[in-house]
């Protein structure tokens, strides 16, 4: 059998996510962990995205509306502010947690800096929290669109078999939305009512 090599123009011709950068439009971003690994399965890494959550709303990139952290991957429901684009809030939620993390494998579990390995075709390694790209974007024009997707984020967990009700997984703004407390991050209720 002959080896079959892989093509280098492979590799550009991968989707590219796009986004509609329209004003005062709420997006439903979702991004996956590095080979959908669960790194999220660890409580520190779910802390660490819900305080890059919080720290986007607090420096007034977004209005936030919903999330929830599962295992491998991370739903979230903006906003964005005027002349914020998708891809600079992808990166200011993203890039904290990729760094705390790989900090602290290095320092914590070198061994498995192997689970984040990604060898590059030319034979270069990176280490990744995220897949690469920058995930999904969806639009949502209305209200009862958004409402479907929060509802629809809160459910996750269940449909996944990783909680019995919505009330039992801590990594989402249901609690927030039930309970119209603060914790552990704000959302901006006021848009929906």
């Amino acid at each position: 059998m002959e080896k079959q090599s892989i093509d280098p123009d492979h590799y550009k011709l991968r989707r590219k996510r796009k986004s509609y950068d329209i004003p005062n439009q709420a997006h439903c971003l979702t991004f996956s962990c590095f080979q959908q690994r669960p790194f999220f399965s660890r409580p520190r890494c779910c802390q660490w995205m819900l305080e890059s959550i919080a720290d986007g709303r607090k420096k007034e990139l977004y209005d936030l509306l919903g999330y929830v952290i599962m295992p491998e991957h991370v739903h979230i429901i903006v906003v964005p502010k005027p002349n914020m684009l998708i891809r600079n809030i992808l990166a200011s939620l993203k890039l904290p947690v990729s760094k705390r993390a790989l900090l602290w494998v290095r320092q914590n579990a070198p061994s498995f800096l192997k689970q984040m390995e990604d060898r590059q075709p030319n034979g270069d390694i990176h280490y990744r929290f995220w897949q690469r790209g920058g995930g999904y974007d969806r639009n949502l024009r209305s209200q009862d669109d958004i409402r479907e997707k929060i509802n629809y984020l809160h459910a996750n967990p269940i449909r996944r078999k990783l909680a019995a009700n919505c009330s039992d997984w801590p990594w989402s703004s249901y609690h927030v939305w039930m309970s119209g407390e603060d914790t552990p991050i704000p959302v901006d209720r006021h848009l929906l009512l």
